[in-house]
């Protein structure tokens, strides 16, 4: 009696290699798109001009990656590049970053990540959530002080609705 299938070892490893990748899983998750990062660029600098402040906001998507950067006139140069490293810092703690840079000076342990160069642990950076995910972050700078940015970033995500409204 004949076997129905033949396997063959070329079969065998055939099918040992096609297998997983028929298996294979992408994983899909929400991300910033330019159109929302935009948004929240544009109403961080309409917030804070409204009072009197002159900042610059970025806007990072889940990655890490700069989708949007929005300089008011008349803001010192480098209020860019913070707004930048704020919104990575949000984005990497997953911690508005006022209250990661308060925890900072009261833990030693935490107080370690000044060293790290890409954080920055001043009040500004807010990540940015779908539910419990988070998909962003922003960062403000240049508005008077770490309370003013942070005050701009959460104006931003009040503005667009598909957020969360209370990222922490």
């Amino acid at each position: 009696m004949k076997p129905l299938l033949r396997f063959t070892p070329i079969a065998l490893l055939t099918a040992a290699i096609v297998s997983p990748a028929a298996n294979a899983q992408l994983i899909t998750y929400p991300d910033i798109s330019l159109a929302v990062a935009n948004r929240l660029a544009d109403a961080a600098v309409a917030a804070c001009l409204t009072k009197g402040r002159h900042i610059a906001v970025s806007v990072v998507d889940r990655g890490g990656n700069l989708v949007a950067l929005q300089r008011a006139d008349n803001v010192g140069p480098h209020n860019t590049e913070a707004s930048r490293r704020k919104a990575y810092t949000a984005l990497s703690t997953k911690s508005n970053t006022l209250m990661f840079s308060e925890s900072a000076r009261e833990n030693p342990d935490s107080r370690n990540l000044t060293t790290l160069p890409e954080l920055l642990l001043l009040g500004g950076g807010q990540p940015l959530k779908v539910g419990q995910q988070v998909v962003g972050a922003i960062g403000v700078a240049g508005g008077g002080g770490a309370q003013q940015d942070q005050a701009c970033a959460i104006a931003a995500i009040t503005a667009v609705p598909e957020l969360n409204q209370m990222s922490n």
